[in-house]
């Protein structure tokens, strides 16, 4: 097994596998901008090296100083985390240049899954189901028009490198089709340094649905089930859980039979996330995108599947095979979880750093919180606004419902605004309690 894990990242994931380290007997390095020097992960980690300033770009974006601190540290391997450079097929090379283990895929499988046109047409000959689109990037105006007529209206224009909503745009007619791709590629080069776009026919009112699958170096795949995503702002998940509500035995045996068999068609070694739009009226799938790292909401699986997935990522890393166990793993209850953003839900969800003035996490059974904060931190301003996840298990849906509103009731976060009493409306909400809810859901939701 590895020695030695430099973590590059921050906050809770880096805490998050940290202690997947500590029980693997693996020393970690924590790495850190200036304006994370009180954060948990540096606290907790064996080593910790302050890499640059709060800038991003200057700190955890900055593949050089990465390399050195793991080189000063002696470090085996790096694991990315999610965000940041987790998906960036450079560092995932410049990593392996160095003779470090980059714990995830290779960097060609990171880069074929990352231009979204490329994975869409990937999956297309694997035989996973697409939705209706362009066939690779739009390249003019006349290609745009007609791919758009030849599908039908509504259809979405999307960023070939984007993610989190950005370079987007939904069209319903023709007449605003130029436009909304000129503005949409302009978003798209400001955002990813890249204008190239593709189109899809639009799906109305989808489920978001992703199957979660393990892949080791030895051809094997296996899928720990799905969780449902639905629930989010602007492309931003807020709430997740799994199972889905809605996704019966037989689409499940589907998703995961072609999450499996898209993973196997790009020769994919690690832990992964197929994502999927679900049309629920139609009980069609498609598949959207793929994630080629540990997801932010990985601990709803874990719930349910009882193993931890940043432990068995780490193992697959090392060059170990899938245990047989894992084929047979049975899903247990239903687990949900709740991010915990410090954002005024009042003032169109404002970021709301500053210090935390007290700080209570709710406990119990199936009850679970991974933070990096505690009362005296201060919030930064430059990073992501999540500082907590919530997560609950219970034997059913109703129970774990039930179990996360007594947990969102004993949370408390005094200090900065947070999203605990929007999620406590959204869980008390009869459609969200009968299951009845899309990826639109916010779009009419009222709160307060």
């Amino acid at each position: 097994m590895f020695n030695k894990i430099l973590i590059a990242n921050r906050g809770e994931i880096a805490l998050r596998i940290i202690r997947a380290c500590n029980e693997l007997s693996i020393k970690t390095v924590a790495i850190y901008s200036s304006a994370d020097q009180y954060s948990l992960h540096v606290k907790f980690a064996d080593e910790a090296i302050c890499i640059g300033p709060y800038t991003s770009t200057e700190s955890y974006l900055n593949i050089s100083r990465i390399i050195s601190a793991a080189e000063l540290t002696n470090s085996d391997a790096i694991h990315p985390g999610y965000g940041f450079l987790s998906e960036n097929p450079q560092f995932a090379q410049i990593c392996k240049d160095n003779n470090f283990i980059f714990i995830g895929p290779s960097s060609n499988t990171i880069e074929s899954m990352g231009k979204k046109a490329n994975a869409k047409s990937s999956m297309l000959k694997a035989g996973v189901p697409v939705i209706p689109g362009s066939k690779g990037i739009i390249k003019d105006v006349k290609q745009l028009k007609n791919t758009a007529n030849e599908i039908g209206y509504p259809i979405i224009l999307k960023a070939s490198s984007g993610g989190g909503g950005r370079g987007m745009r939904v069209v319903r007619n023709e007449t605003e089709l130029e436009s909304a791709f000129k503005t949409a590629s302009s978003e798209s080069q400001i955002a990813f340094n890249d204008p190239d776009m593709y189109l899809e026919k639009f799906v109305e009112n989808p489920r978001h649905i992703e199957i979660q699958i393990l892949a080791d170096n030895y051809g094997n795949v296996v899928h720990f089930g799905e969780r449902e995503c639905s629930i989010q702002r602007r492309h931003q998940k807020l709430i997740e859980e799994s199972p889905s509500p809605v996704i019966n035995h037989e689409i499940r045996q589907k998703m995961g039979l072609a999450a499996i068999e898209g993973a196997k068609s790009i020769n994919y070694s690690g832990l992964g996330t197929m994502e999927f739009l679900f049309d629920e009226k139609l009980n069609e799938f498609y598949f959207m995108e793929m994630n080629t790292r540990i997801q932010v909401e990985h601990p709803v699986t874990e719930m349910v599947i009882g193993k931890d997935l940043v432990k068995l990522q780490i193992r697959i890393a090392f060059g170990e095979k899938i245990s047989e166990n894992l084929n047979k793993l049975i899903p247990r209850g239903h687990s949900i979880e709740c991010r915990i953003n410090a954002e005024d839900p009042m003032k169109n969800f404002m970021p709301s750093p500053g210090i935390i003035k007290e700080f209570h996490s709710p406990g119990g059974l199936g009850v679970r919180v991974d933070s990096h904060v505690y009362a005296g931190y201060s919030i930064p301003p430059y990073y992501d606004s999540m500082i907590a996840k919530l997560i609950v298990h219970g034997e059913n849906r109703n129970e774990a419902i039930n179990r996360m509103n007594q947990a969102l009731h004993e949370f408390i976060i005094e200090g900065p605004k947070t999203t605990i009493d929007f999620q406590k409306a959204i869980l008390k909400s009869e459609n969200f309690k009968n299951g009845i809810f899309h990826t639109g859901f916010l779009d009419s939701f009222k709160y307060p």
